[in-house]
């Protein structure tokens, strides 16, 4: 990354600034702006997420905001009511009080002596959540967002559940809000408070599993915060952002299709994070792209960013599927308008073990899958580090049903969402389906495009599902995640479908057999033929950044992980072990760590073997003042019931301060 430092207007910070809420909590921010800000008023951004200004996005807030601030601008770090140092109380993700909040901050942030009152707001996940959000609140003082790599849809996009299917990412995101949002404030912002303020997070902590797992259809708990229930509601720009290795790619499009307000689209190769740090690469040089942008909608500079295409993405080339892979090679792609009228739609008929672009007749194929297919899936939301990312997937092709092309004699191009129709019969009352999407190239190597699940009792309706009749058939549609991504000739295209994907997905409580009638069954492609237009794009700049806070480390990382699978059960554990190390903030002396520790296992022939366990361990230091939580989530189940363990202990040195352990039963519901 290029630090730049010459050329940014003097600024200031306030390490910690009060923001009142109408009903008397304060709320912590972290600010920078320009040094003469009072004198010449400038428009705000706003970055408004629950990890911790203080000592949590530290790092990366010291590249981007001094860098921003330095362009002319008021930039805040606010952590939610009952994060950080922001009084209150943290009882869930995206609640009403949240976003009356966030309101009630851009109202008051809009009357300082140094802002303009116009105000954009900014995030990746949680921030590029309630950025949208909020937006649909319609706050006078919001001008424009940009939301990285967040979802307008709670229930079909996020750490929950996907295509009415229960996520194992329940207890991996589970584990993390559970011991981040245990965290006491700071002694030296809060005084002797902090331990008061402590304990009563502790003692008021929430079963967040629990209180996701008791909502397993589209209900009302999802719709809310969910702004794909009214696009309409969202009256100023948005720039939506994603990559094709992060879980949360599907939203731009959509958002792109519905939004009736100006709006832009980017998807990058990128995993979850930042653009500017975004792995796979190429990484680009987002903070100049997003002061584009803040220019153009926060200071009426016309900068050109709305004269360029509406949706720009990259198009990815064929590549080995290795974890840990840190560079996807490719090309930028644009349409000027999405849906759009380029997409040709590609069919390729299932036909017994072929894809092909005409049918044959009819025939049934039976299958069920081993309950651990799925070695090979990667993480549902990767972070490109360790193994995270999906790997060779011939192993997990082996226990599916495929279905190859022949090798192609000309490659094409793919942008947009997969999808496949099938007609088949399952034999249980209860089953889902997984969809592959694989380029197999010449040596037999298969790379993971895309995928998608369908719980098949949601065949319909997620709000109102329906159990299969066993021996019925039935047409159904399952749609893939959007992808771009080119074929080179002499590859092969492969749908590979299963009835399990651990540990991304949690098993259905019977092993189930789906047969599929070929002859009936097709997969349809978004074809994009090559425009010569896309030679012509500008190129992203390379990324800058003001220089990093300084950072000591007092413990160096480590991790690993591994598959096992023991042969006399019948038995696959997937194990992995991550250590940060310990690394202080030199400016405010703090030391900063975290272990954290993942286990699922699985029987090949027992869907109710299933078991994810997991473990964080987070500790702060500062001289004599030592914290430490512990948080634990295991999530099993019965053939009826869900079972959630959750338990947290915190430390102070090595003294325990607080333990607390629930356990739950949660009826399962049509899952």
């Amino acid at each position: 990354m290029k630090i730049v430092e010459t050329g940014l207007a003097p600024i200031r910070e306030i390490e910690n600034l009060w923001i009142p809420m109408p009903d008397g909590v304060r709320l912590a921010a972290r600010v920078w702006l320009p040094a003469d800000a009072e004198e010449h008023q400038v428009p705000a951004i706003v970055e408004y997420i629950p990890y911790r200004k203080r000592d949590g996005t530290a790092w990366r807030d010291g590249i981007m905001q001094p860098y921003i601030a330095g362009h002319g601008y008021a930039v805040l770090r606010i952590d939610l009511r009952g994060s950080g140092e922001s009084e209150g109380l943290l009882r869930d993700e995206y609640t009403r009080q949240e976003h009356d909040d966030g309101v009630a901050a851009l109202a008051w942030i809009a009357a300082q002596p140094w802002c303009t009152g116009r105000i954009g707001m900014i995030g990746v996940s949680w921030g590029g959540f309630n950025a949208l959000q909020i937006a649909a609140r319609q706050p006078p003082e919001l001008a424009a967002i940009v939301t990285i790599c967040a979802s307008d849809d709670r229930y079909a996009d996020d750490a929950h559940y996907m295509g009415g299917c229960v996520l194992t990412e329940h207890a991996v995101w589970g584990v993390a809000i559970l011991g981040q949002a245990a965290l006491p404030p700071d002694p030296a912002i809060v005084g002797e408070r902090w331990r008061a303020t402590w304990l009563e997070r502790l003692r008021n902590t929430p079963e967040w599993v629990a209180q996701w797992l008791a909502h397993q259809r589209h209900d009302a708990y999802w719709q809310y915060g969910s702004v794909s229930e009214d696009y309409a509601a969202i009256h100023c720009p948005v720039y939506a952002i994603g990559g094709w290795a992060d879980a949360y790619r599907n939203a731009v499009p959509r958002l792109l299709a519905h939004l009736t307000a100006p709006c832009k689209g980017l998807i990058g190769p990128w995993a979850h994070g930042w653009p500017l740090l975004g792995v796979p690469g190429p990484a680009i040089g987002f903070l100049q792209e997003a002061l584009r942008w803040w220019d153009k909608w926060l200071k009426g500079i016309e900068t050109g960013i709305m004269e360029e295409p509406h949706y720009r993405a990259w198009m990815q080339d064929a590549i080995p599927r290795t974890a840990g892979r840190d560079l996807q090679p490719g090309r930028w792609v644009a349409e000027t308008r999405w849906p759009s009228p380029n997409i040709l739609p590609r069919r390729l008929h299932l036909n017994p073990g072929r894809l092909a672009a005409e049918p044959e007749a009819e025939a049934a194929l039976t299958h069920c899958s081993m309950q651990f297919n799925g070695r090979a899936s990667g993480a549902w939301c990767p972070y490109a580090t360790g193994a995270d990312l999906d790997s060779d997937q011939q192993v997990d092709d082996g226990y599916s049903l495929v279905f190859d092309s022949p090798p192609l004699v000309e490659g094409f191009e793919i942008l947009g969402a997969p999808a496949v129709e099938l007609e088949l019969a399952v034999d249980r009352p209860l089953a889902f389906i997984t969809a592959r999407l694989c380029d197999v190239d010449e040596r037999g190597s298969s790379a993971r495009v895309t995928y998608g699940v369908l719980n098949l009792t949601h065949r319909d309706s997620h709000l109102e599902p329906t159990p299969l009749e066993p021996g019925r058939r039935y047409r159904v549609r399952l749609q893939l995640n959007d992808i771009a991504y080119g074929f080179p000739a002499g590859h092969r295209v492969r749908l590979a479908l299963s009835t399990s994907y651990w540990p991304i997905v949690w098993p259905s409580p019977a092993a189930a057999g789906v047969t599929i009638f070929t002859g009936a069954s097709v997969l349809t492609l978004p074809e994009r033929p090559a425009r010569p237009e896309d030679t012509a794009l500008p190129a992203f700049g390379e990324p800058e950044g003001a220089t990093p806070p300084s950072m000591t480390t007092i413990a160096p990382e480590g991790g690993s992980s591994f598959w096992r699978h023991d042969v006399a059960t019948d038995t696959a554990e997937m194990t992995g072990d991550y250590d940060s190390g310990l690394e202080r903030f030199d400016a405010i002396g703090i030391a900063a760590g975290m272990k954290i520790s993942e286990r699922y296992s699985i029987t090949s022939d027992d869907p109710l073997s299933a078991r994810a366990a997991l473990a964080w361990t987070i500790k702060r230091e500062r001289g004599d003042w030592r914290v430490r939580v512990e948080a634990k989530i295991e999530l099993t189940c019965t053939a009826t019931a869900f079972v959630v363990f959750q338990s947290l202990a915190a430390f102070e040195g090595e003294t325990p301060v607080f333990a607390q352990e629930w356990n739950r039963e949660i009826a399962r519901d049509l899952v």
